[in-house]
C-alpha cells in the first residue's frame, strides 16, 4: 500500500500540485476556477463559443447584465487568455470579442459542469 503522502486523489495526476495542503495560485484546479469566477463569466463564454460578438451582441444576448459587469468580465477573461478583443478601423470603430484558442477549450470544461450540475441538483 502506498505511503499515504504519496498517494493522489482519485481523478487527479500523481503531481505535487494535486497534493498541495493550501490553495495554490499555480494549481491548474485554482487556475481554472479563477479564469471561470464571477457570475456571468460561464454565460459570456457560452455566448462567445458560437463566434465572435460585439459588445452590443453580447449586451443583447445577456439582457439582464448590467454593462458593468459585463465590462468587467470580458476585462478579466482577456487578462486571462481566454478571449482577445479587435478593433476594426472605421467611424465609429467596431469592436469584437472572440475567444483564443485556450477560451475555446473550455467548452468541455462548461459541458463537464453542466452534466455535474445535472446530476448534483436539488429540486424545489
Amino acid at each position: 500500500m502506498a505511503h499515504q503522502s504519496e498517494s493522489h486523489a482519485p481523478g487527479l495526476p500523481p503531481h505535487p500540485l494535486a497534493r498541495v495542503t493550501a490553495p495554490a495560485p499555480d494549481c491548474p484546479v485554482e487556475v481554472a476556477m479563477d479564469v471561470l469566477s464571477g457570475r456571468w463569466t460561464t454565460l459570456v463564454v457560452r455566448e462567445l463559443l458560437s463566434g465572435a460578438r460585439s459588445y452590443s451582441d453580447l449586451a443583447a444576448r445577456l439582457p439582464s447584465l448590467s454593462d458593468k459587469v459585463l465590462t468587467e468580465r470580458l476585462r478579466h477573461l482577456r487578462a486571462r487568455g481566454v478571449l482577445r478583443r479587435e478593433a476594426t478601423a472605421g467611424f465609429p470603430v467596431r469592436v469584437s470579442y472572440e475567444l483564443t484558442d485556450s477560451g475555446r477549450r473550455l467548452a468541455p470544461v462548461l459541458q463537464t459542469l453542466w452534466d455535474w450540475g445535472t446530476r448534483h441538483q436539488t429540486t424545489p
